[in-house]
């Protein structure tokens, strides 16, 4: 027995086809308006996200962050024992998660690496009869630091410079 004729034994009128139509255009609309206002919800998560994103770093904590780093470094650079220097090191390791956690980057070019005076500054400059040297970091002095977008503390190197005989 049908939708209809169950209507109708019942004592009901029979429904209308375009009542029906209408009930269901009805659901899809409704339908559609929570998943527009899903689609809304998403858009502004992201749009929060991206807004997080673009504002960058925790500066003031991230610099605090590669001073700590810098200061456990030098520790385990001068530590006494091969137990202390491996935790000073385990230490270092974390602070530098933490500082990449928060936004922070360490810049810390590589011996022979190119000058970038975007994130390095140049503390000394040796001569070199290398060509191929020319304007490349010949000693690290100090690590960087930079966030999204911006370069805070460029690292400091030793350039070569080439001089020809």
């Amino acid at each position: 027995m049908s939708a209809d004729e169950a209507a109708t034994a019942a004592g009901e009128p029979a429904a209308n086809p375009d009542d029906r139509l209408a009930e269901r255009v009805e659901d899809l609309a409704r339908i559609l308006a929570r998943q527009a206002g899903t689609v809304e919800r998403l858009a502004d998560a992201e749009r929060a996200r991206a807004a997080r994103d673009r504002a960058g770093a925790d500066l003031p904590l991230v610099v605090e962050l590669f001073a700590l780093l810098g200061e456990v470094t030098a520790c385990a650079d001068t530590a006494e024992s091969e137990r202390e220097r491996a935790a000073f090191a385990a230490v270092a390791s974390r602070v530098e998660r933490l500082l990449v956690g928060r936004g922070g980057t360490v810049v810390a070019p590589g011996v022979g690496d190119a000058f970038d005076p975007a994130v390095m500054e140049a503390a000394d400059v040796v001569p070199t009869d290398d060509e191929e040297a020319d304007r490349t970091v010949a000693e690290v002095l100090a690590p960087g630091l930079g966030v999204p977008a911006r370069n805070v503390r460029p690292a400091r190197v030793v350039v070569r410079a080439f001089r020809s005989a």
